[in-house]
C-alpha cells in the first residue's frame, strides 16, 4: 500500500494518553471498582480459604505483593493469571477480580495479583513482582499456565514469555499461551512522555524492559489483542510484538477488534464464551 509523505509523532505524551481520548472513561474505572469488590465478596473473607477462592495471598513482604486466587467448581484444568494495567502507577487486584469469571467458568483457577507501583519502585522491580506472583500461584495450582495482561499488564506478562525471562525454568516451561491486551512492548517511546516522571526509565532500562528487543521462548504461543478504536501507538505496539516475535521463533497472532477502546476491550473476559476469553485460554 502506497503511503505519501513521512509521519512523525510530535507529542509523545498525547500519543500514549488514553483517558483524554475516551469520553466518560471514568465510568469504566468506577465499574471495575464495583464489580471487583463484588467478586472478592463472593470469593470469601480476606485470609480465608473457601470453595470459591482465596484472598490476599502474600508473595512478598510489601502490602501490595499479594494476589487473589479464584477457584473453579471442580478440579482446575490449569492456572490462568490476569495482570492489571495502569501504566505501572495505579490500580490493584481489588478492581479486577470480576475479569476472572470467564476463565473460572471454563474450569481454570485464576490468579489476579497486585504489584508495587511507580514511583515507589521502578519497572524492573514491578516485573520481578509479577514473576514472583505467578511462581507462587503456579506452586498452588498444577497444569498448564495461561497468562493475560492489560496495557502495562500486557507488558508484564510478555516479559514472562522471554527466553531469558524472570520466571524459574520449571514455571516458564508450563506456559501454554500468553495474551497481551493493548500491551506496551517497546518502552523506549515512553522516555519522551510525561509518564516517565514517575516511571524514571532511562535508555538502558527502557531497552532492557522491552520485550520487542528480546527473544521469546522457542515455540511460545502468543496473541497480541487490541481495540480498533485505541490510540494508534497501542495498535502499532501490538502489531510490533506479533511481527518481531513471529520472526524469531514464537507462534504469534494479532487481533484488532473493531469498535473497542482501551477500556472496554477487556470486559469480554467476564464471559467464558467470548472470543477474548477463548484467546486467553489458547483457543
Amino acid at each position: 500500500m502506497r503511503q505519501d509523505g513521512f509521519e512523525q509523532i510530535a507529542d509523545w505524551s498525547d500519543a500514549y494518553e488514553n483517558r483524554a481520548h475516551v469520553p466518560g472513561f471514568d465510568r469504566f474505572i468506577d465499574r471495575w471498582a464495583e464489580a471487583g469488590a463484588k467478586a472478592r465478596e463472593k470469593a470469601g473473607p480476606a485470609g480465608s480459604e473457601s470453595g470459591r477462592g482465596i484472598l490476599d495471598i502474600a508473595y512478598g513482604t510489601d502490602p501490595r505483593q499479594q494476589l487473589d486466587l479464584y477457584m473453579p467448581s471442580a478440579e482446575p484444568s490449569g492456572l490462568a493469571v490476569f495482570v492489571h494495567g495502569g501504566y505501572w502507577r495505579s490500580f490493584g487486584r481489588e478492581s479486577f477480580g470480576h475479569l476472572a469469571a470467564g476463565a473460572r467458568a471454563a474450569g481454570y483457577a485464576v490468579a489476579v495479583p497486585s504489584y508495587r507501583l511507580a514511583p515507589t519502585v521502578g519497572v524492573p522491580q514491578i516485573t520481578a513482582d509479577v514473576a514472583a506472583a505467578v511462581t507462587l500461584a503456579a506452586d498452588r495450582v498444577a497444569g498448564p499456565i495461561y497468562l493475560a495482561g492489560h496495557s502495562a499488564g500486557g507488558h508484564l506478562v510478555t516479559r514472562l514469555g522471554e527466553e531469558a525471562g524472570p520466571l524459574p525454568a520449571a514455571v516458564a516451561g508450563r506456559i501454554a499461551h500468553i495474551l497481551s491486551i493493548s500491551g506496551l512492548h517497546d518502552l523506549r517511546p515512553l522516555l519522551a512522555t510525561d509518564k516517565n516522571d514517575d516511571l524514571r526509565l532511562d535508555e538502558q532500562t527502557a531497552a532492557a524492559e522491552s520485550p520487542a528487543l528480546r527473544a521469546p521462548r522457542p515455540g511460545l504461543r502468543y496473541t497480541a489483542w487490541v481495540g480498533g478504536d485505541e490510540r494508534p501507538e497501542f495498535i502499532r505496539q501490538s502489531a510490533l510484538i506479533a511481527n518481531i516475535w513471529l520472526g524469531i521463533g514464537a507462534s504469534t497472532r494479532l487481533v484488532v477488534e473493531p469498535g473497542l477502546n482501551h477500556f472496554d476491550v477487556i470486559e469480554p473476559l467476564e464471559d467464558p464464551d467470548s472470543p477474548l476469553t477463548r484467546a486467553f485460554l489458547g483457543a
